[in-house]
């Protein structure tokens, strides 16, 4: 019995750490990922308080942004913000600026989206052709000088307030297109 006892020894041995190899494996492991729980969800990068200038020196243009806080997604190059500040500047061209409660830039600002409280003003406060623009959802294309919206959107200048459903306006021209269901009052 003692020669039994001699050869079990070892083997319960071996086995028990067999075992404690196998247990402290799964436990050190990094759980597995599933196919729902992409790890690009997760912005790459985060940016509280800051400002940025994009300057294009042939033209003259700069645009000023800044913001309370970024958030970069990797997967999708998607930049998303909160409060946001925008500001355009062009020679002989109008001063364009822009408030929103949250912006997502696609690519490299080829398009920008602006939800939230969204107020965009055309002009200096000291000009009597300043035009305010109050909506929810304004689509910037920058470099096609190009703003849409296919929500309410509220105008005003001086006197005149104007309401609508949907907009275009085109910085290069000037003109504002509204789509459907134009109101205007004039208070003189």
């Amino acid at each position: 019995m003692i020669s039994r006892l001699h050869i079990s020894f070892p083997f319960v041995l071996i086995t028990i750490l067999v075992f404690v190899t196998l247990w402290l494996d799964r436990v050190t492991r990094p759980p597995e990922q599933t196919r729902d729980d992409d790890l690009y969800r997760n912005p790459d990068y985060i940016v509280e308080d800051f400002s940025g200038i994009r300057m294009d020196y042939e033209r003259g243009i700069q645009r000023k942004f800044a913001a309370k806080k970024l958030f970069h997604y990797l997967n999708e190059d998607v930049t998303q913000m909160e409060h946001v500040n925008f500001i355009s500047t062009e020679p002989e061209k109008p001063l364009i600026r822009l408030r929103a409660d949250h912006a997502q830039v696609k690519g490299k600002g080829e398009n920008v989206f602006l939800t939230g409280d969204v107020i965009a003003l055309r002009g200096s406060d000291d000009q009597k052709d300043k035009i305010t623009l109050k909506t929810n959802f304004l689509h910037l294309i920058p470099n096609e000088d190009l703003v849409k919206s296919d929500q309410p959107v509220t105008i005003s200048r001086l006197n005149t307030k104007i309401n609508a459903i949907g907009l275009e306006l085109n910085n290069q021209t000037g003109m504002i297109q509204l789509m459907t269901q134009v109101r205007a009052v004039n208070n003189k």
